[in-house]
C-alpha cells in the first residue's frame, strides 16, 4: 500500500472512529427522567430541597437528567415509598428515618430520643463516618441509595386539649405516632397514649378528634395547618432528624458515570443549602406558630424526659444487637 492510499485509509478509519465515539457519547447522554416525590405540599421544606436538587442536577448534567417534582404523595405515600424504591417503581423519594426503619431497622439509631445533643452534633454525625457508614450499608443491604440527609430539624409536639408544662401533663393525651417501635416506646415512656397511624390518616384524625395531637417537624406543623386544630405547642427537641432523599437502584443504573456524578454532586450541594435554610428557620417558624398560628408554646423542663429517653435508648441498644449498639456508641462519641 503506498503512502497516499495508506493515509486515506487512516483518515477514513479516524473519521469512522470519531463517528462511533460521537454516537456512543450521544447515546450515553440520552435524557434520563427522575420522578422525585414526597408527601407534603409543594411549598414545603421538602419542596425547598427538591427544587434546589432539581436545579443543580439539571445544571451539572447539562440537562441530561430531567428531575420532575412530585409533591403531595402523587407517586407514593411515605409509608410505602421505601418498598417502591426497592422494587424500582419509584425513582426517588423523601422518607423520614422513622419510616425507613421498618424496612431497614438500623435506621432506628437516628430515631432514638435525645440521641443527638444539639444541631452541631446532628451535622457532625450525618457528615462524618457514621453518616457514610449508614449510606454504604443501606445500599448494600437494600439496594436503595441515600443521596443526601438534607437539613436537620426537630419534631415538636402539639395537642388540642391542654398546655404541657411537665411530663405528667402528657398523661392521657392520645398522640399520633408513626408506626415505628422506637417512637411508640418513647411516647409510652413519656406517659402519653400513643396512637400508631399512617401519615396519610393523620390530618383527618386530628380534624375529627380521633387523636388529641402528635408530633411533627416544626415546619410540617405549619405546612399542614395543624395549628388550626391543635393550639398547644410543646418544645422538647425529643426527636431530631433529617430530610433524607433516596433513589432506587433501577434509576441509578440508568445513569452513565457523568450523570451519576452530577446527581451525587447536586444532592450533596442541595443538602448543604437545605441545612442552612433549616438551621435558620426553626425558631422563626415556632414564633410564627405562636403569633400568626395562634398556638400557645410551652418549653417543659427536660430532665424527666431525658431520663425516660435514656431508658428507651438502653432498651433498644440491648435488644437490637451488637451492630446497633456499636452505632449508638459512635453517635454518642461524636458529641465529645
Amino acid at each position: 500500500m503506498d503512502w497516499g492510499t495508506r493515509g486515506a485509509a487512516l483518515a477514513a478509519a479516524a473519521v469512522f472512529a470519531l463517528g462511533m465515539g460521537l454516537a456512543e457519547r450521544t447515546q450515553a447522554a440520552d435524557t434520563v427522567v427522575m420522578n422525585l416525590g414526597w408527601a407534603t405540599p409543594l411549598e414545603s421544606d421538602y419542596g425547598i430541597l427538591a427544587a434546589k436538587f432539581e436545579e443543580l442536577a439539571e445544571k451539572y448534567s447539562n440537562g441530561t437528567v430531567d428531575v420532575k417534582l412530585r409533591c403531595c404523595a402523587q407517586i407514593s405515600t411515605e409509608d410505602d415509598a421505601f418498598k417502591a424504591l426497592q422494587l424500582g417503581t419509584v425513582d426517588g423519594y423523601f422518607i423520614s428515618q422513622n419510616n425507613v426503619s421498618p424496612h431497614w431497622p438500623l435506621m432506628d439509631v437516628f430515631v432514638l430520643p435525645y440521641i443527638f445533643q444539639n444541631t452541631d452534633h446532628i451535622l457532625k454525625v450525618s457528615g462524618g463516618p457514621v453518616g457514610q457508614k449508614i449510606r454504604d450499608k443501606i445500599q448494600a443491604d437494600t439496594g436503595v441509595h441515600l443521596l443526601t440527609f438534607g437539613g436537620p430539624g426537630y419534631r415538636d409536639m402539639f395537642n388540642s386539649r391542654r398546655p404541657v408544662n411537665t411530663i405528667e401533663d402528657l398523661a392521657g393525651l392520645k398522640l399520633r405516632v408513626p408506626k415505628n417501635q422506637v417512637m411508640l416506646a418513647t411516647f409510652e415512656a413519656f406517659g402519653a397514649e400513643p396512637v400508631p397511624l399512617a401519615w396519610s390518616e393523620t390530618p383527618t384524625a386530628l380534624q375529627t378528634g380521633t387523636i388529641d395531637g402528635g408530633d411533627n417537624g416544626t415546619s410540617v406543623i405549619r405546612e399542614m395547618k395543624f395549628f388550626e386544630f391543635a393550639k398547644h405547642l410543646i418544645i422538647l427537641d425529643h426527636f431530631a432528624g433529617f430530610a433524607p432523599v433516596f433513589a432506587s437502584n433501577r434509576f441509578m443504573n440508568k445513569l452513565d458515570e457523568d450523570q451519576k456524578a452530577a446527581v451525587l454532586r447536586a444532592a450533596q450541594e442541595a443538602g448543604a443549602y437545605h441545612t442552612q435554610v433549616k438551621v435558620a428557620e426553626i425558631e422563626e417558624i415556632r414564633t410564627w406558630l405562636s403569633t400568626e398560628g395562634g398556638m400557645s408554646i410551652t418549653r417543659p423542663e427536660r430532665g424527666p424526659f431525658i431520663a425516660a429517653a435514656q431508658e428507651v435508648q438502653q432498651q433498644f441498644a440491648a435488644d437490637r444487637g451488637d451492630e446497633f449498639k456499636a452505632l449508638v456508641d459512635e453517635i454518642q462519641a461524636a458529641a465529645d
